[in-house]
């Protein structure tokens, strides 16, 4: 319900009477708000215009809100630090401490202030492209064409990865820490990539330019403390110019044939030697073993030639007599024998065959039918025999 409604006393909110329709008086509504304060901390009020609160109970309620004021104020300095955090205390705009993770407080401010800096968040950037979410990359030229150490143009794009070790320097001793590491990056990559040839960084050396890059921006980035540590140097491409990249593609796919064929060749090789080293170690095995046997062969038959020289000298016909009949059983061990008994008083006929005796094999002459060496009408006065010992032959020969 409003004040001013009709039916109700003309009284406004500051408890003056409506008499008229006038604006209400400044000075009364600035008397009566002021004596209103002064009753709520223990002063007197007064309603003459000319009297002032006094007594000891508003200074006391001013000092209460004071008390209060500075407890709010002190407590506005507690601050907590996580785990993965750092916290920056800065006393009137100088570096005064860091702190780690928990509780901590500082003198509110103005005095110090306080900054939290994430030292475990991995961040990023990109020199040569710029990656956007669900699109591809977009080259910037300016950044990726590099010039190699043989004066050829690379299109090279690689990705750092990093994070603060050191949030006090990450503040203080850098103006813009990110935009510097960029810079950087950017120097360190093209004086990697300048003291190394084309081939080399376009075929096997994409390790070895993310390593190099890598120790040689932690090095500049330690020299002018940033307060930043490198943590990956990725490579995400290198490509000659567009306007040369289907040259580079056949020269490219020309080296891969050739190392695909010394490949082949380095196989072959190493199938085709150890088998010939084999070949040959076993050639001289077999040298050696046969020169080992001709040699204790002939060491054999000198030392029996000298043992029968011994014995000769001591009984030549006896020696000679066992000589020959040695060497006639050696013959007719080999040969095929037949004993004809021949008879004055027969009238048989002999036929021999003879040509194959002497044309065919002695297994084959030993299966010969011996009713076929005789005449079919004679069974007596020949006989044949291959088993007839050489040494009574060569007896009885020397007996007649």
């Amino acid at each position: 319900m409003a004040w001013n409604e009709p039916g109700k006393d003309d009284k406004d909110p500051w408890g003056n009477n409506r008499g008229n329709d006038g604006p209400p008086d400044l000075d009364d509504v600035l008397r009566n708000l002021k004596n209103k304060l002064g009753g709520m901390f223990g002063g007197s009020s007064s309603n003459s215009s000319n009297e002032q609160p006094t007594g000891q109970g508003g200074a006391i309620g001013l000092g209460l809100i004071a008390a209060v004021v500075f407890v709010v104020w002190l407590a506005s300095g507690i601050y907590i630090v996580e785990p993965a955090e750092q916290g920056v205390v800065v006393r009137f705009g100088a570096y005064t401490d860091t702190t780690t993770s928990g509780p901590h407080w500082h003198l509110p401010y103005p005095i110090e202030t306080v900054e939290v800096v994430d030292v475990e968040q991995i961040r990023n950037i990109e020199i040569g492209y710029r990656s956007t979410d669900g699109r591809s990359a977009n080259t910037i030229l300016s950044e990726s064409l590099m010039l190699t150490q043989d004066e050829n143009i690379v299109d090279l794009k690689i990705a750092v990865q990093y994070r603060i070790k050191d949030a006090s320097h990450y503040l203080f001793n850098v103006r813009n820490p990110d935009l510097t590491l960029r810079q950087m990056t950017e120097s360190a990559v093209r004086e990697t990539v300048g003291t190394s040839k084309m081939d080399f960084v376009l075929t096997e050396g994409r390790s070895a330019i993310a390593a190099g890059t890598e120790v040689l921006l932690q090095s500049m980035l330690d020299i002018h403390e940033t307060g930043l540590m490198i943590t990956s140097v990725n490579m995400q491409d290198v490509q000659p110019p567009e306007q040369v990249q289907a040259a580079f593609a056949d020269v490219v796919k020309a080296r891969e044939d050739e190392v695909r064929q010394k490949n082949e060749a380095e196989a072959y090789a190493n199938d085709v030697v150890p088998r010939a080293r084999g070949a040959a170690f076993r050639l001289v095995q077999e040298a050696e073993a046969y020169k080992s046997q001709i040699m204790a062969k002939a060491e054999g038959e000198t030392s029996r030639f000298l043992q029968v020289m011994n014995e000769y000298e001591k009984a030549p016909l006896i020696t000679k007599e066992r000589l020959y009949l040695d060497t006639m059983e050696s013959v007719y061990s080999k040969t095929q024998k037949v004993m004809v008994d021949v008879s004055k008083e027969s009238n048989n006929v002999l036929y021999l065959p003879l040509d194959k005796m002497r044309g065919g094999s002695s297994e084959a002459s030993s299966r010969i039918n011996p009713d076929s060496l005789i005449n079919s009408n004679s069974t007596s006065g020949t006989s044949s025999s291959n088993s007839a010992s050489p040494r009574d032959d060569a007896r009885s020969r020397g007996s007649r």
